[in-house]
């Protein structure tokens, strides 16, 4: 039989190793917090970006198509009702949905996970120093990898959009790509337009939201500990938009470039590298940088609160806090 002594050893262990996965004096930050962070991106990518479709719809459009797509943002929307039915504003529905619930897993608990690891690593003094750094360096390697796995929805989706009679559904999309394009071809062409545009994006975006986050706290006087009367969800929507607005300009000529690259025949039939330049040549980098601009950011000041403000919520609903930078002198 066990003795007291030897299960108030076990409570002191265990009471230690809880000790020592705390950050900052958060934590612990264990397997289960970093699923939670994961499960939490997922849906709130999946549920932003499946949401705001009809918004992407028209984007796209515009970029791909401005002479017939001459109308506006909200002019576009008629458009696209006029000529596809309304059905027209869903298209690229599910590759969307699927897409960036996957990539918003890997993004979202990436981060969490590279910010506390790089955290741990530094120490707390050092990181705290540092933590606009390491907002940056954490998003850029949690969105690489979450890109691998983003960019064949992401082909699908603008190919259903450029072209609504393509296929059928995502399956039937993305066979008939590698029937005719091989699988690189058909859903890695792609890839480095998406890193040009899906790394600056996550990196302003956690980064502004971290930094504009703080200001707000520091303005109202308070703290996520101690909340201001908009309460810790008001802060997340509020610095959300700001960080959209400012990732949305930021990563445009990339989404354009993307967009256009993934439309079959654009930029001739060379290679990735000489159809991007063929492309940004045809296009002229203004209208790469302007195109769609207006709608985009709409789009993603709205899908970026939105964002921020779910995965707050999911990760509360699954016991997790998510983990905050603090002053270690000031503790």
């Amino acid at each position: 039989a066990r003795t007291t002594k030897t299960r108030d050893l076990d409570k002191t262990d265990a009471s230690t190793m809880a000790e020592s996965d705390k950050v900052m004096g958060q934590g612990p930050f264990d397997m289960k917090y970093f699923l939670s962070g994961a499960l939490a991106g997922g849906i709130c990518c999946s549920l932003t970006h499946g949401g705001l479709v009809p918004v992407d719809v028209v984007k796209t459009k515009i970029q791909l198509q401005p002479d017939v797509f001459n109308k506006g943002f909200i002019g576009g929307f008629g458009q696209v009702i006029e000529k596809e039915g309304m059905g027209g504003l869903l298209t690229g529905l599910g590759p969307t949905a699927q897409g960036y619930f996957i990539q918003g897993w890997f993004k979202f608990g990436g981060v969490e996970f590279f910010k506390i690891n790089f955290t741990r690593k530094l120490g707390e003094q050092k990181a705290w120093d540092n933590r606009k750094s390491i907002y940056l360096v954490a998003s850029a390697c949690a969105e690489f990898i979450a890109d691998i796995f983003l960019c064949p929805y992401e082909a699908c989706r603008i190919r259903l959009v450029s072209e609504p009679t393509y296929a059928d559904s995502m399956a039937g999309c993305a066979s008939k790509m590698m029937a005719e394009s091989g699988f690189v071809g058909a859903f890695y062409s792609g890839f480095v337009p998406i890193l040009f545009k899906q790394i600056p994006y996550t990196m302003a975006k956690f980064a502004v939201q971290g930094q504009t986050a703080e200001s707000i706290y520091a303005s109202l006087g308070a703290s996520p500990e101690n909340p201001p009367a908009i309460g810790n969800l008001g802060v997340s929507l509020a610095s959300g938009v700001v960080a959209g607005v400012a990732a949305a300009i930021i990563s445009h000529p990339a989404d354009t470039l993307l967009s256009k690259i993934n439309k079959g025949g654009a930029g001739g039939s060379g290679g990735m590298f000489s159809r991007m330049g063929n492309i940004v040549a045809e296009t002229g980098f203004y209208t790469l940088c302007t195109q769609g601009l207006g709608a985009r950011c709409v789009m993603i000041g709205t899908l970026t609160a939105g964002q921020f403000g779910i995965f707050d919520i999911i990760m509360g609903m699954t016991g997790a806090k998510k983990f905050q930078f603090r002053d270690p002198s000031a503790h």
